[in-house]
This record gives structure tokens, sequence and C-alpha cells, in this order.
């Protein structure tokens, strides 16, 4: 039993149409996901190497993971009566622009160059389970975006849409993997797509050699406390001193891995649906570190730089600006001496120090 409630026998097919798969998956198009597929509701795959990595200590910071990790067994975790997961993907807009003008920039992961991702993703899966409400009445759906305890991954292989890759992206060999995971759980027992049987990357390493930070201590396994997504996003602490360097001018998240990867070249044309803000390409470290929390919550509360919160962005942005070495952002950061965060005061120092030590050499 695993821990987990007694289900009922009997599945949902009370007035169950015909042919609601495809009608669904037609629908699931409709509103922006151009990946779509079913996965039975059984026990995830890779829930005993989920359990090795946190025992690795992989996880860092991310306490939740640990906490609420027996809920990942089973989607249970997240819908008591669910029978069928419909695995969902939309696309974001890769990287591909860069910056000449000589200005110390800060990079911004393309899944966050615009409105907060979850919001966005969540509206259309909670229109896609009115939807199926509607055609089933009666049954139970829950819309999963990130935040519930589901190894997505893992449901997204076995319904279909694609292999996980050696940087533990899952890839889509006609779409890349520049799309977000979603999933909507419901108690309607849906014929199962075929799974993702093969794996795509070969003898390829261009993932694991990218790295900047050295993030992978093997194919298929990341050390988060060492990616730079999690150093500049969920590390609420100093970033170590060993792997500032490395983080270069990643401002918030990183897309090195993804970016290497061949599958990413050249994706078939396909839908967007993410908008994208080129405004948020790129953001000026010296302008951060002026903002104060008024200011930081008007720009970007409704992003998904609110996650980090006004102390993680200005300390990345003093990382940022340690590493550009540009004697012109001095000022500013000798201005963050004197600001109320510690994490913040600290990479300042840091960043002055490492600036000076460049132009002193």
């Amino acid at each position: 039993m695993n821990g987990f409630d007694i289900k009922p026998e009997t599945p949902n097919t009370q007035h169950q149409p015909q042919n609601l798969e495809p009608r669904l998956k037609a629908e699931a198009s409709k509103r922006g996901f151009s990946l779509s597929g079913v996965a039975p509701a059984t026990e995830a795959d890779g829930f005993a190497r989920f359990q090795d990595w946190l025992a690795r200590g992989y996880a860092g910071e991310m306490s939740y993971l640990e906490k609420h990790a027996e809920k990942r067994r089973h989607p249970s975790g997240a819908l008591e009566s669910v029978r069928s997961v419909v695995m969902l993907g939309l696309e974001y807009s890769g990287r591909g622009q860069s910056v000449s003008d000589g200005v110390s920039l800060g990079q911004i992961a393309s899944y966050a160059q615009g409105s907060d991702y979850h919001w966005f993703v969540w509206d259309r899966l909670n229109s896609l389970a009115d939807w199926l409400e509607a055609e089933v009445p009666g049954c139970q759906t829950k819309a999963v975006a990130d935040t519930a305890p589901l190894l997505e991954r893992d449901f997204a292989r076995r319904a279909g849409l694609g292999w996980v890759g050696k940087n533990t992206m899952l890839i889509n060999p006609r779409r890349g993997s520049f799309f977000f995971l979603a999933a909507l759980l419901t108690d309607i027992e849906l014929k199962p797509d075929s799974p993702f049987a093969t794996s795509h990357c070969g003898t390829c390493t261009a993932c694991l050699d990218a790295c900047p930070t050295n993030a992978f201590p093997q194919p298929f396994v990341l050390d988060a406390t060492k990616c730079i997504s999690y150093l500049t996003i969920e590390l609420r602490s100093p970033i170590p001193l060993e792997l500032r360097p490395q983080i270069g001018s990643w401002l918030y998240g990183c897309d090195v891995c993804q970016d290497v990867c061949p599958w990413n070249r050249k994706p078939s044309p396909g839908p967007v649906a993410f908008p994208h803000d080129p405004e948020m390409e790129w953001l000026d470290p010296v302008t951060l570190l002026g903002l104060d929390a008024d200011a930081f919550r008007l720009r970007f509360k409704q992003t998904s730089l609110w996650r980090n919160r006004r102390a993680g962005l200005l300390r990345n942005a003093a990382i940022v600006l340690g590493n550009t070495g540009d004697t012109r952002a001095l000022p500013a950061l000798e201005q963050a001496l004197t600001d109320p965060e510690e994490v913040i005061r600290e990479a300042a120092n840091w960043a002055i120090e490492r600036i000076r030590e460049r132009n002193e050499s």
C-alpha cells in the first residue's frame, strides 16, 4: 500500500464520451500546449532514484523536497482519487540574443523572460480542467504546474512526450527542451499513450562539458548545490566563494545545458505560447542595486524573478558585477555596503575586492 489510502476499485467511467482522449488533446492544443500525452497513475518510475538523490545531499537548501518526498511516490499524493495523468508541454522561446555594447548586463534564463509562468500555465490548465469536467460531469481534476508533489519528468516520459537527457531535462525529438511541463490529474480512466522507451543522447556530452560549475557528477544526475539555477534562485544564503566566478553574467537561472544541446539547434517549427518580453532578456545589475523594497515589488511582482526576493536578486547583481569587473559599478557597489540585507552587503564587498584586484594586477 506504500502508505497511501485505498482508492476505489472502479474508475470513473460514468457518462464518459467516445473519443475523449483525442478531443482532450485537441483542446489542450487550442490552449497553447504543443505536447500532450496520457500516462497511467501508478507509482513514479524514478522514485527510488529521487530518494537516492536526496540522500546524496544534492537538493541543498530545498528542504521542501525531502519534507514532501513520500508524496512524490505516487500521483495520489496530489490527487487522492487519481487514475490518469495528462502530461502537457507549453513552449517558451530559447536563447539566441546577445549583447555587445560593452555594458555589464546580467542574463535572465529564457523561461523567466516574461510574466510568472505559473499563473500563465495554471490559467490554461484550469480552462482545460473545466472543459473535461463539462464533458464528464462529476469527475475530479487537479492542475499541477511545478508546485505540487509530482515527479513530472517520469510521467512525461511515460506519456510519450520525450526522454530524460543527460542534463536531466526532458527532451522531445521534435521540440527540443525549451518547454514547461504541466499535468492535469483526473480520476477518469483514460487510454494511456505509449511510453517514450528510448534515449537519443547517444555519446554526446555537450551539456556535461559546458556546465560552468561542473554540476553533473555523472550523466543524468544533477548536483543542484552546484547548479547556477539553484545558486541564483533557490539558495538564500551567500553563494559559495569557489562557485561565484563560474556564475559569470547569469543573474537569474541558467540556460547553458539547453543552449548547447543538439536537439535545441533546429527544433521543428511550432507554436510558442508563452509571451516573451525582450526587456527581460538582460538586466542592468547597477540599476538593480538601486532598488528599494517598494521599487523591487513594483518591477518584479508579476514575474518569476519575484521568487528570488530582493535580497537574492541584488546579491546576484553584485556577483555579476564582480565577475564582469567594470569599475563603473564601484559607486553602486559601495552604496550597497549600507544595505539592510547582510547577504547583499557581503556580495557587494566581494565584488568590490574582485574588481579592485583585477584592475591592480
